[in-house]
């Protein structure tokens, strides 16, 4: 569900055209709506608290690798979010915009020292270890600290899943986390120090996940190891069941809604008495942003073949190229035409700065205006200056008013970024 609707022919973001945004910041640019996040997150919320017998007042913490920007992250502190992190810029972030450090999870597989005792420091609610050499330096910078952090342990299930093979994070070969034999003892050690204080379990298995089945057979392993380390009189509090529920793209299977992920996890937690975790990123963000862009022009070739030339690129949505990631194209002024295959590129260099093949599009002439849906999540995020193109600026859109939230820097701007070397 999303809040990007044509009115009287053109394409609007809530109440705002979004030929007036091409206007005044020009193209490419990010378009987020505040409403569909809002309502995201609600639907989200109500889901968890229709089960709050089976899962405690359960924590929404947002995946801030789905989308960082400042703006964005405030919307959904504001609304009771919590922060889903993987690096000590990620939490201060979170930080930054208004989330309380006890509703910050702190999870990667790569952890620092200076980036675990900067969230010990500031208090983060959990610090999800994913390895044993992990767990030991954990243990010694608390010691030097003398503190005694939240931890839970991250388990590989050995249950992977996603719409891509870089996506998949809880198959064996995945380098997150650790097999069920691991964590346990893991667990045991944790709990014999006196520097750290275990209080669950946490996986996540993958993104863009269709199919719940994946998804309940690995909660059904933290559930069956949460028994299991009770009897043997460990204290098991919380369950971090991370994310991954897909989204609808347009271009694939259609996920399951969200009450009936919830659904799912509440009955397979029900009667732990645990307090559940969930870490949600594209599914609140990817359908509440959109990539708006320019055709430069459209090249036709005398074999028949058609490329839309837009002024997006790979580096302004990379998506496409990283993971063959579908993407709808819409015209934002759509005009009255037979569809006709395109390929749709942008003006980057590489013949990986392909955004689709053979896209059946409608009549499109240089100068329209054109749209990415779905890019909230995983899009400016990842955004770069290759080719020495300006990074991509952001909007934020609530109703009939709008701001730009992350402004595209000049070309002098991204010069002055860089000092000659003393000698030159």
């Amino acid at each position: 569900m999303h809040h990007f609707d044509l009115k009287d022919g053109a394409l609007y973001a809530e109440g705002v055209p979004l030929e007036l945004i091409a206007d005044e910041v020009g193209t490419p640019a990010y378009v987020y709506s505040t409403a569909t996040l809002k309502r995201h997150y609600g639907l989200l919320r109500a889901a968890a608290d229709a089960h709050r017998d089976a899962l405690g007042e359960a924590l929404i913490a947002f995946a801030v690798k789905a989308n960082s920007n400042l703006s964005v992250l405030a919307t959904l502190a504001k609304l009771g979010s919590g922060a889903d992190t993987v690096s000590e810029g990620e939490i201060r972030r979170a930080l930054a915009a208004g989330v309380p450090s006890d509703r910050i999870i702190f999870s990667g597989v790569g952890k620092t020292d200076v980036e675990m005792a900067f969230a010990i420091s500031v208090g983060v609610r959990q610090i999800n270890v994913e390895s044993g050499a992990e767990l030991d330096r954990l243990i010694a910078i608390a010691a030097m600290m003398d503190t005694s952090p939240a931890i839970a342990v991250r388990v590989n299930p050995n249950v992977g899943a996603g719409g891509h093979a870089k996506i998949t994070t809880g198959g064996k070969g995945d380098k997150f986390g650790v097999p069920v034999e691991e964590a346990m003892g893991l667990y045991a050690r944790a709990s014999a120090s006196p520097h750290v204080t275990p209080v669950g379990l946490a996986c996540h298995i993958g993104s863009q996940i269709t199919d719940l089945a994946p998804l309940e057979a690995a909660f059904k392993v933290l559930a069956e190891m949460t028994r299991t380390l009770r009897s043997q009189g460990h204290a098991v509090t919380r369950l971090d069941l991370g994310g991954g529920l897909g989204v609808p793209y347009s271009g694939g299977t259609e996920p399951p809604s969200p009450a009936d992920y919830v659904a799912m996890a509440a009955r397979v937690l029900n009667g732990l008495d645990v307090e559940a975790a969930f870490e949600p990123g594209r599914l609140l963000a990817a359908n509440a942003g959109v990539l708006l862009s320019q055709v430069i022009q459209v090249n036709e070739r005398s074999d028949g073949r058609r490329f839309l030339v837009l002024d997006a690129a790979m580096n302004d949505l990379m998506r496409p190229a990283l993971y063959d990631a579908f993407h709808d194209i819409q015209p934002v002024n759509p005009r009255v035409g037979a569809r006709l295959p395109h390929d749709v590129v942008g003006p980057v260099c590489e013949t990986g700065d392909t955004f689709a093949r053979d896209r059946e599009l409608p009549p499109l002439e240089a100068e329209d205006l054109v749209v990415f849906t779905g890019a909230g999540a995983y899009g400016a995020v990842m955004a770069s200056e290759y080719n020495s193109r300006p990074l991509v600026p952001e909007v934020l859109v609530d109703g009939d008013q709008w701001a730009v939230i992350r402004p595209r820097p000049t070309y002098e701007e991204m010069l002055d970024r860089e000092p000659f070397a003393d000698w030159l």
